[in-house]
């Protein structure tokens, strides 16, 4: 896994070239422009470097053969659509020409973005020299490469530029690999449907693939479902999804999915969601009779448990959902919402919760948990005492990466995916209690404390962590003593002030 800095470097270097156009057209044209260049130079990156491979081998006539790139899932690009024909028209009038001409023939041959991609570089809003400049620049950097794939660069790159052009905090981010990797190998899509009804540009599917490939399954058995409103963020996903060779199927154009569901009658074996935090007035007197909300009304005045009643009623009998969630949903106690997770324990849904450590997400400092969700659980004879939930509370598991980025790594991951298949009893492992970290709680444990599902409330404190009376009381007097000095310097500043400003003599 690269490791963020690396990530941001790349970011901060496409961003960079990328101003060369601000100023110079609208801001939603900008985007879709500098947005295309990415994925060209993305698809570029990755058709050269197997291109030179196959030129390096015993067969270099090879490297004009179509099927070498296919099975790889690699975009096969005709001659006009390669990054070096575009580079050599850079400083040329016709260089908006040749991208257009360059997104044409990427489409013509390669049915999965048929489309979808961007083709206005010859508009005469926009200025050639500028592009010109970016061409230039965007040919110093190294976008796509095998290890780009895997760690699904791309997605992370358009998500970066998204928040750049972003002119409202909307609630919607880009959700960090490792939380992205330790949802899918808590509730392990192996085969089946898997549906993310916000999926921004795909990077919850793209992690749902490495997992099967890496568990030696075949991707095959993976049928991708996925809804996302923004219109540029949904035919970035498909050039996402399509790059990485995931079949998929995100409605026929980008909608609204609280309020019109693409994807009615279906059902699914997992999910994976990062919703939008804390909308407010997002319609819900539009679809007040809606059958979704099983387990109650929720309210307009926050989206959160609209969202996990919406994917609930989208899984199959025995499906599974892991949901990013910000830590208000986990105590909120208005009414509505109240009712709905009181419902939801009762009816023995929420399966575990995760409190994860603050600064994982690069633009938002909100602090959020995992929720894992089994529709099975009521159901699942020795696997579960009904009634219970697993938390853990790994707000001190994962490092700092740089001042104010952190991750998991693998070990991590691994430490809080364990303990959930022991306490569900897929891993052939014992389940333990583990003070501090994790706790599986009773339907009564959970009642008694008002239904709250914060994770600390149940795990408890190291020894480490815990403080006892005695020393609480001695920091709390040393903290008082500072204050006491603070305040005392404070007014004897002020004093001086004062009397330096009545020295003064100003007159008539």
């Amino acid at each position: 896994m690269p490791s963020k800095s690396n990530e941001l470097k790349i970011e901060d270097k496409l961003w960079e070239a990328a101003e060369k156009l601000r100023g110079s057209m609208d801001a939603s044209l900008y985007r879709n422009v500098v947005l295309g260049l990415i994925f060209l130079k993305y698809v570029s990156d990755t058709f050269e470097e197997k291109r030179t491979e196959l030129l390096n081998s015993d067969y270099p006539d090879d490297a004009e053969d179509r099927d070498f790139y296919d099975e790889d899932n690699i975009f096969w690009l005709p001659k006009e659509a390669r990054w070096s024909v575009i580079a050599a028209a850079a400083k040329t009038p016709d260089i908006g020409t040749v991208i257009d001409t360059a997104m044409a023939a990427i489409e013509q041959e390669n049915e999965s973005v048929k489309g979808v991609l961007p083709k206005n570089y010859a508009s005469p809003d926009l200025a050639k020299e500028n592009l010109g400049e970016v061409i230039d620049l965007f040919s110093d950097v190294q976008v796509g490469n095998k290890e780009s794939r895997k760690n699904d660069v791309l997605g992370r790159v358009y998500e970066f530029f998204l928040r750049k052009f972003a002119t409202n905090d909307d609630g919607e981010f880009y959700t960090p690999r490792s939380i992205v990797r330790t949802l899918v190998d808590m509730i392990e899509p192996y085969k089946g449907k898997i549906y993310d009804p916000c999926c921004g540009s795909g990077g919850m599917f793209v992690q749902s693939e490495e997992f099967v490939k890496e568990h030696q399954g075949n991707v095959l058995d993976l049928s991708v479902y996925g809804q996302e409103w923004n219109p540029t963020t949904w035919r970035l996903a498909k050039m996402n999804l399509a790059i990485h060779g995931i079949d998929n199927n995100l409605g026929p154009q980008n909608g609204n999915t609280l309020l019109d569901d693409l994807h009615k009658g279906e059902r699914f074996d997992f999910a994976l969601a990062n919703p939008p935090f804390n909308v407010k007035d997002w319609g819900a007197e539009k679809v007040a009779d809606d059958a979704r909300w099983q387990w109650g009304q929720p309210t307009n005045s926050n989206a959160n448990y609209a969202w996990i009643e919406h994917i609930l009623s989208k899984l199959s009998p025995d499906g599974k959902a892991g949901i990013v969630l910000a830590n208000g949903s986990l105590s909120t106690s208005t009414k509505d919402e109240f009712a709905i997770r009181k419902a939801l324990l009762e009816n023995h849904k929420i399966d575990a919760i995760v409190a994860i450590p603050a600064q994982m997400f690069y633009s938002v400092s909100i602090p959020v948990s995992l929720w894992i969700f089994d529709m099975d659980q009521a159901s699942a004879g020795e696997r579960h005492r009904v009634g219970e939930t697993l938390f853990i509370d790994a707000r001190d598991v994962g490092a700092l990466t740089d001042r104010t980025h952190r991750e998991f790594n693998r070990s991590d991951i691994d430490k809080i995916a364990a303990t959930y298949h022991a306490y569900n009893g897929t891993s052939g492992a014992t389940y333990e209690d583990k003070l501090g970290f994790c706790k599986k709680a009773t339907l009564e444990e959970i009642a008694a404390n008002d239904y709250v599902l914060t994770p600390g409330r149940y795990v408890g404190l190291t020894e480490e962590k815990q403080m006892s009376e005695e020393d609480f009381n001695v920091q709390m007097k040393q903290l008082s003593r500072d204050l006491a000095k603070q305040f005392k310097e404070s007014n004897e500043l002020q004093d001086s002030i004062l009397r330096t400003l009545q020295a003064f003599d100003y007159g008539e």
